[in-house]
């Protein structure tokens, strides 16, 4: 980026460092200007006039961003926005957004260097995290739902505990116990694997009900209770949990209060062709994940989570998403709607994916992309409307059918 005058600023492909940005980083910078009340003047890689439209909503701005940068990708293009005055606070926006998108990128490069043709769930696990939720991976087994959690979870410099939830597993072995002391004739509380940032547990649905609701406390609340004291647990918190669906042998369902702790499930799908291929060709005697390498502290991971929190969300899309909840607690398909824990979950994960993707600002299309995976695991199908699917497939499918009659602010 460089000045042109008092009133007016370049954006230029690469943005001033090497290798150039990625695409989306170009469209958070030309966005991040027509926040700051810049007009555009010109774009240079069309030879032509960039249109003089108003830029007043956020909805607008992203509109005019994509635009400007759909074609934005030769190394001799550059946008320039006009600024009525001088744009002070353009820099440091800028300077923030190749910050934040840099730290993103690289994070969200060395979990797909492990994962391969899941860019859309990689992103959204990325969003789960940033938006202070805990993740629910459910698919069939050998598909990649445990290393795509232990991935995640080694690219923080943080602690790590993974438990391998089976039948015979107490609470205890989980949240930890009381021990006596025979030197001092005392009881010591030994903490247990749940004292850590991020947590795989593998299998939850291997393990009992009783053993499963140890986590309840320490999901909903960050801290746990034993013996009538309360030991609060590291920040930040993320539980990536890997289940396999309800209809194998040997799993214990997930009973609705303790899905409901989670904010998004997800499905990881068999990889294409191409993609196992390249699976195949990289296996050697270390594993792929041992090979991943931190790249932000855990202190990065809660400076990012406070700034999620600071993304706008208009009126109009509160509006929004409460009507589209609503509309699941109404609807007869369904016998059980998403809570208010389900839409505190859409509206911060909005935030989180917008930030993701360079915006200090919702859209609706933010919206309308997580209803399925934060809404599904929340909702119940009535069995007089049954499909004959399974069940997360007859949540998606009334999901869908919701969003059609809920209207989308313009």
């Amino acid at each position: 980026m460089r000045g042109q005058g008092s009133g007016s600023v370049w954006i230029q492909s690469p943005i001033w460092t090497a290798p150039a940005l990625p695409h989306s980083v170009t469209f958070a910078c030309v966005a991040a200007l027509l926040h700051c009340g810049g007009k555009p003047l010109e774009h240079q890689s069309k030879g032509k006039a960039a249109p003089h439209l108003p830029s007043s909503s956020n909805a607008e701005r992203a509109a005019q961003s994509k635009r400007l940068c759909r074609n934005f990708a030769s190394p001799a293009a550059f946008i320039c926005v006009r600024f009525s005055g001088a744009p002070h606070n353009a820099r440091a926006r800028i300077d923030l957004v190749i910050t934040t998108a840099g730290k993103l990128e690289q994070l969200q490069s060395t979990i797909e260097s492990v994962i391969h043709g899941k860019s859309d769930v990689v992103e959204l696990a990325l969003v789960t995290l940033l938006a202070g939720g805990h993740l629910l991976i459910e698919d069939v087994p050998g598909v990649g739902k445990t290393t795509l959690a232990q991935t995640l979870a080694r690219s923080f410099d943080c602690s790590f505990q993974r438990i391998q939830f089976t039948s015979d597993m107490l609470p205890s072995d989980i949240v930890g116990l009381e021990v006596f002391n025979q030197r001092n004739g005392t009881f010591e509380f030994k903490s247990g694997p749940i004292f850590a940032n991020v947590i795989l547990a593998d299998e939850i649905n291997r393990s009992t009900p009783k053993t499963q609701s140890a986590l309840l406390e320490a999901m909903a609340e960050g801290h746990v209770t034993v013996e009538q004291e309360t030991y609060r647990l590291p920040q930040p918190f993320i539980v990536l949990a890997t289940q396999n669906p309800i209809e194998h042998h040997g799993t214990y369902p997930l009973p609705e209060s303790q899905l409901d702790r989670f904010m998004m499930r997800l499905r990881m799908g068999y990889p294409d062709s191409e993609d196992e291929k390249t699976i195949l060709r990289e296996q050697t005697l270390n594993s792929a994940v041992d090979r991943v390498v931190p790249v932000m502290h855990s202190d990065g991971v809660l400076a990012l989570q406070h700034e999620v929190r600071e993304v706008t969300v208009d009126e109009a899309l509160i509006d929004y998403l409460i009507r589209i909840v609503r509309a699941t607690r109404d609807a007869d398909i369904l016998d059980l709607g998403v809570s208010p824990r389900g839409s505190l979950a859409l509206y911060h994960a909005s935030q989180a994916l917008a930030f993701v993707e360079g915006r200090d600002f919702v859209i609706p299309d933010d919206i309308k992309r997580l209803v399925v995976p934060i809404f599904a695991h929340r909702i119940v199908v009535n069995s007089r409307y049954s499909t004959g699917l399974r069940r997360s497939e007859e949540a998606q499918a009334a999901l869908l059918e919701i969003l059609k009659t809920v209207n989308v602010p313009l």
